[in-house]
């Protein structure tokens, strides 16, 4: 027997002591094997990591942390929220309630840490922690606000900017107990900026790192696209936007590159919307773009096509593009699609009361998606389908502090979108999460937008609701001595 065959055996034995014979059935040469569709089961465990919130000492922060109710996990589990600093993982800051029950916690002023957390067991699947911040005065004044994302190793973030007036960071969270190491690319309306000092940045272990852009580049760029890239590790990723002029918001990661995307849940009356794009591929991206309103799909006077260079950032002036309607913006390719990332940067308000928020392209809503921090008033959620009509399942659930939960159901026409009237849960106190599942139809695509009035300015924050793949597919396997005979 020669030690190619030695080989294999020892690594096929090595394999099936490890799997406890486990194998997964396989269709035969004829077809009549007796291999079923992978099992959906709910995760076992959820990481999330939460940015510092803000510098500014007027800020008010809260989180929320709620966990839908999943069929099939079990009576166990635990799940915590604990403050990072200097590579150190304080005492849990929040723990999350039972699944269905939002929790809040609190935090004031500049010095806010950022947070790492694990959901195991029935805390784990759809676990979501939302980050609101209230800012009075000062650069990026206004609301804030992020899902806190699970760890990654590649991250987009369209519509960043070095212009003036501009102070933008990224946030780099290591929720893990090694080091991650991270190249931050930037790319503005003419290529890649050379930023030697972006390579290779250090994230020690559960700790936080903010970057601010302007350190990376001299470049003036109004109009930017960072690319995070872990070469080692993992990381949770945002960048924090903020303005001198028209307020802050966080930019979260968009969606990964596609020919097609959306951009889900443009406030009606934004007064003014930027949409930025930019191509990874080597190929030029020409884009036929759509608004998809309540009575359809539009095509903006003017704006019908959009042309993305390979490598370049490019952005375009929508302007009031809704005219007072629910929007999301449909991108889809005119021939050959080449791979696109997008967002919008998005203004309410006029003159010195304008308040500005984000929003990248996103996934389909899929199974489920939950947005934790709402509150009994300021609320609106925006449901899309861009393709086939469809039904879709919203839950309110129990607040933080008492109240019951609450479904409705909602029919959204193929090519439109609706701001739906959201449900409170009755009896409601302190704040609640909504559940967002679609029952039949086409693919639904959603966001939910928070606002508040500070002193006249239109303050909001947009977040966009993805699958929050709580569930994942797993083959079935049986035992199977026989492979050691073979």
């Amino acid at each position: 027997m020669n030690r190619t065959t030695l080989s294999l055996i020892a690594g096929v034995g090595a394999l099936a002591a490890v799997t406890g014979f486990a194998v997964v059935s396989a269709p035969d040469a004829t077809g009549t094997g007796t291999a079923k569709a992978a099992a959906r089961l709910p995760v076992e465990r959820t990481s999330l990591a939460c940015p510092a919130p803000s510098t500014s000492d007027l800020a008010e922060t809260t989180y929320t942390s709620f966990t839908p109710v999943t069929e099939g996990t079990g009576s166990e589990g635990k799940g915590e929220l604990k403050s990072v600093k200097g590579g150190k993982a304080g005492k849990p800051v929040l723990e999350p309630n039972e699944p269905g029950s939002p929790v809040s916690g609190e935090s004031s002023g500049g010095d806010a840490p950022a947070l790492i957390g694990t959901a195991e067991g029935k805390f784990a699947p759809g676990w979501t922690v939302q980050q609101t911040t209230e800012v009075a005065a000062g650069a990026g004044r206004g609301l804030l606000g992020v899902n806190c994302q699970a760890p990654d190793t590649e991250f987009w973030f369209p519509g960043a900017s070095t212009a003036d007036g501009r102070t933008d960071y990224v946030h780099l969270t290591n929720p893990d107990d090694s080091a991650a190491v991270v190249d931050i690319e930037l790319y503005g309306k003419d290529g890649a900026l050379e930023s030697p000092v972006g390579e290779g940045i250090t994230v020690a272990p559960q700790s936080s790192e903010p970057i601010l852009l302007s350190t990376l580049t001299d470049a003036k760029e109004t109009d930017l696209t960072v690319h995070v890239n872990v070469r080692s590790g993992r990381v949770g990723a945002a960048v924090q936007a903020l303005d001198d002029k028209v307020g802050g918001d966080w930019l979260a990661p968009a969606a990964e590159p596609a020919g097609s995307l959306v951009v889900p849940g443009i406030p009606k009356d934004a007064t003014a919307v930027r949409l930025v794009a930019f191509t990874p591929g080597d190929a030029d991206a020409d884009l036929k773009v759509r608004l998809a309103s309540p009575s359809g799909l539009i095509t903006p006077a003017g704006h019908e096509t959009l042309h993305v260079k390979p490598g370049m950032t490019t952005a375009v002036d929508l302007g009031d593009v809704t005219h007072g309607e629910a929007g999301s913006l449909v991108l889809t390719p005119t021939d050959r699609a080449a791979p696109v990332v997008a967002a919008v940067q998005v203004v309410r308000g006029k003159g010195d009361s304008q308040e500005t928020a984000f929003i990248p392209a996103t996934r389909a809503v899929g199974t489920r998606a939950s947005s934790a921090g709402n509150t009994a008033k300021g609320v609106a959620l925006s449901l899309a389908a861009p393709g086939e009509s469809a039904q879709v399942k919203v839950t309110a659930s129990a607040g933080s502090e008492g109240g019951t939960a609450v479904s409705r159901t909602y029919s959204v026409k193929a090519g439109t979108t609706q701001d739906v009237e959201v449900p409170v849960p009755s009896g409601l106190k302190g704040t609640y999460a909504l559940t967002v599942e679609p029952v039949s139809g086409g693919p639904v695509y959603a966001s939910r937008t928070l606002t508040a009035t500070q002193d006249g300015v239109p303050a909001f924050t947009v977040q966009t609701l993805p699958d929050d793949r709580g569930k994942v597919a797993v083959p079935e396997a049986k035992q199977d001595l026989s492979v050691l005979q073979k």
